[in-house]
């Protein structure tokens, strides 16, 4: 399919081509059958966790609030499912720790609509009350970030806003939901942009989309309102082109000062996926339980991209996909910078944009050798870091002169270096320990 416009691909210097295997960015969007419990954490975000609000025994419905936000820099929780509330307490997190959880033990019969919210006139609510509608439907940012919506959209007050970047770059291997979600709920997507404008005062919006989704960027370019204040923007499909600062270079041609948010340029930044939900389910007035999110990988026999029930636990999804049992590796999120979880037990939350299964044979571990100073890490660093060097002061544990001297706090952790390393130097972990431990130090 030709793209539906001259424009360039727009890029950034640097960076990687993987193989992306997004096979699953032509299935359409299907939904999945709730799981006998769904264990729904208080702290799905950025900030405060929710405050529990139900009891143990008590009948709760799809849709009510379970949680309450405590205060400005936290989200309420929704119920996912109709159920019983059958135990609060601490439960396996997709970080390792034990995260305070309400399970629910679903009603299996129930039509499992959303039986709580009540349609709203967006339209006429101030930028105030907007933020306050926002935030009581618990969004937070579906990009994997989880900072909660209404915040971000708050800019500072002395910040002159003039473009939304909203990144539907979706640079990660085998992450299709925000293609799926650009094709299939396109209304959404900009009522959401709207809304997001009315909010910080931009006078425009420019949706970047790498050029390996044309039909996501065809159906994008059809619904565009005549007023010209939302644009769509070819990009070119290479990684990391989702990331925040490698977007709006490519799109704006502007550079991100250490330190400084994107608002100090003159730019707000939202992903595509949070944006829709916000035009989903702000008019209807109703709570998030549940997001798109995509489920592959080699040792998954039905791939594809399904709406999937907030708190549903990881071994029930990959029942539900045949995925088979001697998967030797999970990831949550992409390839390059997700997570891989130790235990089934962990479930799905708002920032979860995937679920990969990888066969044994895919996780096996390689043998690490000393780096031989090709400079390969160096050529695809998209902030223009030495990794090589930082590595070698990694290893010797010198991890103040790495920030100091080499900049390692501009390192955002995408994974080009360890991706190209051809001695397997697992550099961005050993750049992940040396932040952690300079994190530590600066609060001792």
């Amino acid at each position: 399919m030709r793209l539906p416009f001259f424009k360039r691909a727009a890029t950034f210097e640097h960076g990687i081509h993987p193989v992306y295997h997004k096979e699953t960015g032509s299935l359409p969007i299907k939904r999945m059958a709730f799981a006998p419990k769904l264990v729904v954490p208080l702290s799905q975000h950025i900030g405060k966790p929710a405050l529990c609000c139900v009891s143990v025994g008590q009948e709760v419905l799809r849709g009510q609030v379970i949680a309450t936000a405590d205060g400005v820099m936290s989200l309420p929780v929704h119920a996912p499912a109709t159920g019983v509330v059958e135990a609060i307490g601490p439960m396996p997190a997709a970080s390792g720790k034990m995260v305070d959880s309400i399970t629910i033990r679903v009603y299996e019969a129930d039509s499992q609509e959303v039986r709580v919210g009540a349609p709203r006139d967006v339209e006429s609510l101030d930028k105030q009350a907007l933020l306050a509608a926002i935030q009581s439907t618990g969004i937070a940012g579906l990009g994997g970030a989880t900072f909660p919506a209404h915040v971000k959209l708050n800019v500072p007050a002395d910040a002159v806003i003039d473009t939304l970047v909203v990144n539907g770059a979706e640079c990660e291997p085998f992450l299709t939901c925000d293609h799926r979600v650009m094709v299939e709920r396109t209304q959404d997507l900009l009522r959401g942009i709207r809304y997001a404008l009315k909010i910080s005062g931009a006078p425009r919006a420019i949706i970047g989309v790498e050029d390996n989704k044309p039909d996501a960027i065809a159906a994008i370019q059809a619904a565009l309102p005549a007023d010209g204040t939302i644009t769509v923007q070819a990009l070119e499909t290479k990684y990391p082109q989702g990331a925040e600062d490698t977007i709006i270079y490519a799109l704006l041609g502007r550079e991100i000062p250490a330190g400084q948010r994107p608002a100090s340029i003159g730019v707000l930044m939202n992903n595509v996926m949070t944006l829709a939900y916000l035009g989903r389910l702000l008019p209807a007035g109703e709570g998030m339980v549940e997001r798109v999110l995509t489920v592959a990988g080699p040792a998954v026999k039905k791939p594809g991209n399904y709406i999937v029930p907030i708190g549903t636990p990881l071994r029930f999804l990959l029942e539900q996909v045949g995925a088979s049992s001697n998967a030797k590796e999970i990831i949550l999120g992409g390839p390059m910078m997700g997570m891989t979880i130790s235990s089934l037990d962990v479930p799905v939350t708002k920032g979860t944009s995937g679920v990969l299964a990888f066969a044994e044979a895919t996780a096996e571990a390689q043998r690490s050798y000393a780096c031989i100073k090709c400079g390969e890490c160096v050529n695809v660093c998209p902030k223009f870091l030495n990794p090589s060097q930082l590595g070698l002061l990694a290893a010797k544990r010198e991890y103040e002169v790495m920030a100091e001297r080499y900049n390692l706090d501009r390192c955002f952790e995408c994974g080009c270096c360890s991706y190209v390393c051809p001695s397997h130097i697992p550099l961005v972990q050993q750049f992940r320990i040396a932040k952690a431990v300079n994190r530590e130090r600066a609060t001792a």
